[in-house]
């Protein structure tokens, strides 16, 4: 069964454009963007998220990150 996210893909490709111009537009190396971007995760988590749940949801994430990951 596929899951149906709340949020449209236009929307979602459409912030994952805006993101992935301003790495463009700063010129930012695959480790300073992947750094910039870690960063901004665990602010979302620590601002957001209750404590209770980070730990949870943190795992959560690096999972579905793992297996987004193309691999041969």
């Amino acid at each position: 069964m596929p899951i149906v996210s709340k949020y449209s893909n236009e929307r979602v490709e459409k912030i994952i454009q805006d993101l992935l111009d301003i790495l463009v537009n700063e010129e930012a190396s695959t480790d300073l963007a992947l750094m910039c971007l870690g960063n901004t995760i665990s602010t979302i988590i620590n601002n957001q998220v209750p404590e209770s749940q980070r730990e949870a949801i943190s795992n959560s994430f690096a999972s579905a990150l793992q297996r987004s990951i193309k691999t041969k």
